[in-house]
């Protein structure tokens, strides 16, 4: 019989689009959704949906049952607030769900992470032995550190076979979050670069991050182990913003100062957000500033090397499948 797969967040962008994958390969799915939730796609798939909160003991026991494989894809994400603000569903949600799979014979519990567990510097290959600080910048952050501790908590005191995967920036069709606000700031010309023009960012196209959930979840040695994942390129933040750029019909973004002026900027920008913490003002945000600001480039060879994983999907192509999809529905930028 095929594997059932749980996902949770299948109502959001990543989890529907393992919910899409799962239904192409014949694989039963069962999620989780709030109350007047959009559910169309899930509807479309057939897959089992339990109404209610992913707080819910109750609801979640109702959506564990069953299930063989559980994906962990739902999380309150934000770029700003205090790290309790994103506890309750990011670490004590993940609890309630984490107790629910105690002692069942399930497969696999792959749990959705992000390579900004990481210290907010410049990285140049880092991977997965580099330590975690005990501290972040931004509560998101923080709450995401404290995740991945507790599932990797439960796989080596419990047995849950925990999986835990690290993407880098997701982008692809469907995205209604993140990269829609980096459309609208570009279209106003909020967009400049401040020396981060030649600097990596940790791409990753939605349909890599997919495959490499199931290999995740497919491969037996892969419990209790950490995995980075990006496309495999480098794709530099002026790559980036331009493809976006003339995709969209905008003008591309310029170096506003020397690059001399610029670093001396960057530096007193950093200065602030990280004195300002997650409560303070400042003219980024923490994510805004890893973002635009810092170099990302992560090691995914461990992944290549133990998961299989081999991205199919290069930026340019990935780049065009979102672009198209957003320039086919007509996105609006509000004034």
């Amino acid at each position: 019989m095929p594997l059932r797969y749980l996902i949770t967040g299948a109502t959001g962008f990543l989890g529907g689009h393992v919910a899409e994958a799962c239904a192409a390969r014949g694989l039963p799915v069962v999620t989780i959704a709030r109350p007047g939730s959009d559910t169309k796609l899930l509807d479309r798939l057939g897959a089992t949906i339990r109404r209610g909160d992913i707080t819910d003991a109750g609801v979640v026991q109702q959506a564990v049952d069953g299930a063989d494989v559980v994906v962990h894809c739902a999380a309150k994400v934000g770029d700003a607030g205090p790290v309790e603000d994103y506890r309750g569903v990011n670490v004590e949600a993940l609890r309630g769900l984490l107790d629910t799979c105690k002692g069942r014979p399930l497969h696999r519990f792959v749990h959705m992470s992000s390579l900004g567990v990481y210290e907010a510097r410049h990285h140049h290959g880092t991977d997965e032995r580099e330590p975690l600080p005990a501290q972040h910048m931004d509560g998101y952050t923080q709450s995401k550190v404290e995740a991945e501790q507790l599932a990797l908590a439960y796989q080596r005191e419990h047995g849950v076979p925990v999986v835990v995967l690290r993407p880098g920036f997701v982008y692809g069709p469907r995205d209604r979050n993140v990269l829609p606000k980096l459309i609208q700031r570009m279209a106003t010309s909020k967009i400049h670069y401040l020396g981060g023009d030649r600097r990596a960012l940790n791409t990753i196209y939605i349909g890599n991050l997919v495959d490499a959930v199931f290999l995740a979840a497919e491969q037996p040695w892969a419990v209790g182990q950490v995995y980075n994942l990006t496309d495999g390129e480098f794709v530099s933040k002026r790559r980036f913003i331009e493809a976006v750029a003339e995709a969209m019909g905008f003008k591309k973004p310029k170096q506003l100062l020397p690059r001399w002026l610029a670093g001396i900027l960057v530096r007193l920008v950093e200065r602030r957000v990280r004195r300002a913490g997650p409560n303070g003002k400042t003219v980024l945000t923490p994510a805004q500033f890893k973002f635009l600001l810092l170099n990302l480039d992560f090691s995914i060879e461990k992944a290549k090397r133990e998961l299989g994983y081999r991205p199919r999907v290069g930026f340019d192509e990935g780049m065009r499948q979102t672009m198209a999809w957003y320039k086919d529905r007509g996105l609006r930028i509000e004034d």
